[in-house]
């Protein structure tokens, strides 16, 4: 029998930086975030601030084992162990069940600082598409939370459902935005918000004919008007970034930087690791406070 393709599953990744040497650790503040979520886990080790490696992979059943699993492979041939990091702050869903932080700060502190790192200063609202939830978030130049708003009661617009619209198709996750402008003409949305009557609606569509290509752009873009409807409660001031896994699929942020009316940012990091590199850059400025009593 053969085994059931995986079309739902992305690309797990880690880095090392070859530009940071860590010969004389002496001096050096060494510290990590653990960005443990609903579906991806992510561990990020900073030296002075600086991104040193960071891991990118899928949440298990079990968040403890998850951050571990997350942490190890980030630390994997950098000749550091989990001993020699200062300081280390658990953040997402599973921030609690972190066993090697000293503390926890959410997500949503960590995205915006996150973010702060990632893109720039200028960057007053921030976008976290998640696993199963969509934040908005407007902060300061600093990255400092002002206000948030947050859509957690559906998993139309999150990671969940494009995963769950990717098994439908039979179509990589990682292909679906590129294959979504594929198409003859812009199709209208899917009607349905709920990912249950999506995926229906969808369906209906592949039986009536309705090419694949363009059933994914009607998804896509019943998506990103979905995040453009959670924006428009809480205002988008300039600049815009967009972090989490979603962020990955220019099939939704192509159309909703559209709708907007905005041009999208880029930046060279990974937009998962954005929880963790402000849960990183937290724990650094706890290390820096504590030096100064």
């Amino acid at each position: 029998m053969a085994e059931k393709k995986e079309y739902w599953r992305w690309l797990e990744t880690r880095w090392t930086n070859p530009d940071i040497d860590l010969d004389g650790k002496e001096g050096k503040i060494i510290t990590a975030g653990c960005d443990v979520g609903s579906v991806s886990s992510q561990a990020v080790v900073m030296v002075d601030g600086k991104l040193y490696a960071y891991s990118n992979m899928r949440t298990g059943s079990d968040s403890p084992d998850s951050a571990m699993r997350a942490m190890n492979w980030a630390l994997e041939d950098t000749g550091l162990a989990i001993d020699d990091v200062r300081y280390s702050i658990g953040t997402g869903y599973g921030r609690v069940n972190v066993p090697f932080a000293q503390r926890t700060i959410t997500e949503i502190a960590c995205h915006a600082r996150g973010a702060n790192f990632m893109y720039g200063p200028t960057v007053k609202t921030v976008l976290d598409m998640g696993g199963q939830d969509c934040k908005a978030i407007h902060c300061d130049e600093r990255g400092k939370v002002l206000t948030f708003l947050m859509n957690d009661k559906c998993a139309a617009g999150t990671g969940r459902g494009m995963e769950v619209f990717a098994d439908l198709m039979g179509v990589s996750i990682n292909e679906i935005g590129e294959l979504s402008f594929d198409i003859d003409e812009e199709p209208p949305p899917v009607t349905s918000t709920c990912v249950i009557f999506a995926k229906s609606e969808a369906t209906g569509m592949l039986k009536k004919g309705v090419p694949k290509n363009k059933v994914i752009a009607a998804y896509c873009s019943a998506m990103a008007h979905r995040i453009y409807t959670l924006l428009e409660r809480i205002g988008v001031e300039k600049d815009f970034a967009i972090t989490g896994g979603i962020a990955k699929n220019v099939g939704v942020t192509r159309r909703l930087f559209a709708e907007l009316g905005l041009e999208s940012l880029t930046s060279k990091y990974d937009t998962q690791i954005a929880g963790a590199i402000g849960a990183a850059l937290f724990a650094k400025a706890l290390v820096e406070r504590e030096a100064k009593k």
